[in-house]
């Protein structure tokens, strides 16, 4: 497969002779991508037995009070996108404004964390078509992963093939899921077999355990809304990526907000705790029949299905458009820059996630039940997406603090929404982390730490991004940018 040759190092972008990617999103198709990114049907149907293991009834709580810091976060990155479009988004800002050791420990944070949930996310796909077709099949780890393999093999071959074919799928899917999640939240609230009626406590703190248990519950509140990011990932791919990408993923925050929110309350009005844990990969299913007795688990099934697969796409975009930022700055092989000549995609890239993760599907296939699985990948991503979350928003408080007190709206959205964000994502990392097994602390903290190693390598191998001065921090953010826009 014929490739563009690699890029010079360089920390800000494209230019001069050197490939680039295609541009050809709108903001649109970054709200889709967006949307995409966090997958409403596969978080409710993969994570709603976790969030309910973890908190109880209190889960609607748990995702209205990490939905409000991730709404900062999406604030900083639109207001991080400021400073330029960049494939490594966050890796990119953060090593700019803070230090570039902590850049590269945003990117690697998004990397594993990307590549575990793959083979996590794709385990629902394997359920969804199994419960279609052999649904005798369903729920035999070894079948799930050899379907769910066969789904990303296909999705990776997308991804690579173009963005403009990516986007114009994740239109028809994410459309065609989004309608079926609201045509069964509307027949859940209100046609459903209520087994509980609404209660305001569900939205407060009655029915936590300490905050401890809100920290448990917050932590997999980040892993439902995680994803939405992918629309700056795309920002080099992008038309106006100054708005179009940052505004696209607020957009894409509230919209999976709305769609977490009421189907966790449906979850608790029609759903015994007994049926969540006893189907707890397939918990949209099993709502679908409880509100729409016959056809309605097949639908939930199909709504399951594309969310999944569009869940794939955007992940396998992040981390590829990840390490070909990271490998143009020479901060991993600059292999991964490497650029398919007609379709403008890193096809290197592409490949060798493709690897790592049917490595880890092989895995996955001998670890035990889909649960086990589910679970312990659920909470390990947390932790990831916490360390890089946290840090981009930190950058964003950073890099504008010049600006955040010109006037009272700059001081929220520049200031005090990024700076919650930031500060609630670093409290659930540190207060989650005693209270999870060995297990999920090896995932999610041990895959972290391996970062280490290629830092120390290639800082001493001279990249210039590790080597740069994080000039950003210390002097006025206007020196770069004449103009900042705002909300």
């Amino acid at each position: 497969m014929a490739v563009v040759g690699e890029t010079d190092a360089v920390a800000g972008g494209t230019g001069g002779n050197e490939p680039e990617l295609d541009s050809s999103l709108n903001f649109l198709d970054s709200v889709v991508m967006a949307v995409a990114g966090s997958a409403p049907a596969y978080s409710i149907a993969g994570s709603s037995a976790v969030l309910v293991g973890a908190v109880a009834l209190a889960g609607p709580a748990a995702l209205l009070w990490c939905g409000i810091p991730m709404f900062g976060i999406a604030v900083a990155y639109h207001q991080l996108n400021q400073m330029g479009a960049n494939a490594g988004a966050a890796y990119s800002w953060v090593g700019r404004v803070i230090h570039p050791f902590l850049g590269f420990l945003t990117g690697w944070a998004l990397v594993v964390s990307a590549t575990i949930f793959m083979v996590a996310a794709s385990i629902p796909a394997g359920n969804a078509t199994l419960s279609l077709f052999s649904a005798h099949l369903a729920g035999e780890v070894g079948w799930e992963t050899g379907v769910a393999a066969i789904w990303f093999i296909v999705m990776a071959y997308f991804v690579a093939r173009g963005i403009r074919i990516t986007a114009n799928a994740q239109w028809v899917m994410s459309s065609i899921e989004v309608l079926l999640l609201l045509v069964f939240a509307v027949l859940g609230l209100v046609h459903g077999h209520k087994v509980l009626n609404f209660s305001l406590s569900w939205l407060g703190f009655s029915h936590f355990s300490g905050f401890s248990g809100f920290a448990a519950g917050a932590l997999v509140a980040a892993f439902y809304y995680w994803g939405w990011d992918v629309s700056s990932n795309l920002g080099e791919e992008t038309e106006n990526s100054k708005e179009s990408s940052g505004m696209g993923g607020i957009v894409g925050v509230i919209i999976v907000f709305v769609l977490f929110m009421l189907f966790t309350v449906v979850v608790n009005m029609d759903l015994t705790p007994a049926q969540i844990k006893g189907n707890s990969a397939d918990v949209l299913e099993t709502l679908g029949n409880v509100v729409w007795s016959g056809a309605g688990g097949k639908l939930m099934i199909i709504a399951v299905m594309l969310s999944t697969i569009a869940t794939l796409e955007t992940t396998l975009i992040q981390v590829t458009r990840s390490l070909f930022s990271m490998g143009r700055e020479r901060t991993l092989p600059s292999v991964f820059a490497r650029l398919h000549p007609g379709w403008k995609t890193p096809v290197v890239a592409t490949a060798v996630v493709a690897v790592v993760s049917l490595f880890l599907f092989a895995i996955s296939a001998n670890v035990g039940s889909v649960n086990t699985i589910m679970t312990d990948a659920i909470t390990a991503i947390g932790l990831q997406i916490a360390v890089y979350y946290g840090l981009a928003g930190l950058a964003a408080v950073i890099g504008f603090r010049k600006y955040a007190f010109k006037s009272v709206k700059n001081f929220f959205f520049m200031g005090l929404f990024p700076l919650l964000g930031s500060l609630f994502m670093f409290w659930i990392f540190a207060k989650s982390i005693p209270g999870l097994t060995a297990t999920e602390n090896s995932i999610g903290i041990g895959a972290l730490a391996i970062g280490i190693v290629p830092l120390i390598y290639y800082y001493i191998k001279g990249s210039p991004y590790l080597h740069e001065t994080p000039t950003l921090g210390r002097t006025p953010i206007e020196e770069e940018l004449p103009t900042v826009g705002t909300l």
